[in-house]
């Protein structure tokens, strides 16, 4: 059994399930996905998304808002540390740096980063972070806010080893996702490689991104086999082996996805 540690489940295609949220997420646990942790990237979605799922105890959620779009609504920590009380979440986030969608100042980007590592720290959660061409940046905020208090993960890792090997060592977790299995990822292999398997999870972040053989098509949690596939040739290990230990860092990244 495999865990899909970041996906978007209010926004994937739901066309081949007959449009019934429930038969797709009875046909991904069939097929050997054990959870998913579905993750907020604004609050003004955030009550419909938490709906959406509430009554799954295989789908967890997150809250927080995505470092791309500066018209969402800015929550405070103390807003995002009430909202975190709901019993779904087990986790902040997503949140961090995107300089390869940002243009201009970002000052407002850095400030919202701020905000959710201290909401983090104050709910006792794990960050989910989403770091594109930013790495100095986010590196830095993460150690002077603080955020290995929090711990968490570097999610859908596209970045070098130095900036993975500087998140292990503040205790996060590096998440890697379908583009892995992209013909042009060699580099990004290369750092797969190096990543210690306690310290690694696997995602598709659907609906986006989907792994090859689906590339170009609309992503879902199964293939997230794909990616544990990728892994496993990568690190010359079993597939099994992949699952068992991914399942495992994922409660450890997120405990409070097993209760």
């Amino acid at each position: 059994m495999l865990v899909d540690s970041h996906c978007h489940l209010d926004r994937v295609a739901l066309d081949h399930y007959a449009n019934d949220f429930g038969q797709f997420v009875s046909s991904t646990l069939d097929g050997g996905i054990s959870h998913m942790l579905c993750v907020s990237i604004d609050l003004e979605s955030w009550p419909s998304m938490v709906s959406l799922v509430e009554s799954y105890p295989q789908i967890s959620v997150s809250v927080g808002v995505h470092p791309n779009d500066r018209e969402r609504h800015d929550p405070s920590p103390a807003e995002l540390v009430e909202l975190a009380q709901h019993p779904k979440v087990v986790a902040i986030g997503e949140t961090g740096l995107d300089y390869f969608h940002g243009k201009g100042d970002l000052d407002w980007q850095r400030n919202r980063f701020r905000q959710h590592i201290e909401a983090a720290k104050q709910a006792k959660l794990p960050l989910i972070i989403h770091t594109r061409d930013a790495r100095e940046d986010t590196l830095s905020i993460m150690q002077s806010q603080g955020a290995d208090q929090a711990g968490g993960v570097m999610h859908c890792f596209t970045e070098n080893w130095s900036m993975a090997e500087r998140a292990i060592e503040m205790g996060f977790f590096i998440s890697f996702s379908g583009i892995i299995t992209f013909k042009n990822a060699a580099d990004l292999r290369e750092v797969v490689k190096r990543v210690p398997m306690q310290q690694l999870l696997i995602e598709t972040d659907s609906p986006y991104l989907a792994p090859v053989p689906y590339r170009g098509k609309p992503n879902q949690p199964i293939y997230v086999h794909q990616v544990a596939e990728c892994v496993a040739e990568i690190k010359g290990l079993g597939v099994e082996e992949v699952a068992v230990q991914t399942t495992e860092n994922y409660y450890r990244c997120f405990p409070l996805a097993a209760h």
